[in-house]
């Protein structure tokens, strides 16, 4: 037997070239990782979802408190209406805020979007919508 021949077979016998069992050790290193950005995607989904119920929900209420002789009152019962009807669990313990100087209405959904662990609170939700109020002008003034 060539000499480089004995050497690889000698190589080969060594215990620290068997790597059977390197697939569990690495799985039960890489796993958790894989686990942990799986859940943070879905949890930052399930945040940005309820964004947008809360915006939706604040745009609704501009909308009602913007028109002619309305009021906050008409906007703050708009955006608790869509969310009465869409939020669901994905927002919860949402409040409604609508305030006007007279010259423009806003808005303020806030509210909780839901986790994905059992016992820990879900992140912050708070999203607002303004405009002008509409008022009977007479034209050239």
């Amino acid at each position: 037997m060539p000499p480089h021949d004995r050497l690889k077979a000698w190589w080969q016998e060594q215990p620290w070239t068997n790597d059977r069992g390197d697939t569990s050790i690495q799985m039960a290193i890489v796993f958790p990782f894989v686990l942990l950005a799986t859940v943070a995607v879905v949890q930052a989904s399930m945040w940005f979802y309820a964004r947008q119920i809360a915006l939706t929900a604040a745009r609704e209420g501009l909308t009602a408190a913007r028109v002619y002789e309305a009021g906050p009152a008409e906007g703050r019962a708009r955006a608790a209406s869509v969310l009465g009807r869409s939020a669901g669990d994905s927002l919860v313990g949402y409040s409604v805020a609508a305030g006007s100087d007279g010259q423009r209405v806003q808005v303020r959904v806030t509210g909780t979007a839901m986790s994905m662990l059992p016992g820990l609170p879900g992140l912050h939700v708070s999203q607002s919508a303004s405009g002008p109020v509409e008022r009977w002008t007479v034209f050239g003034e």
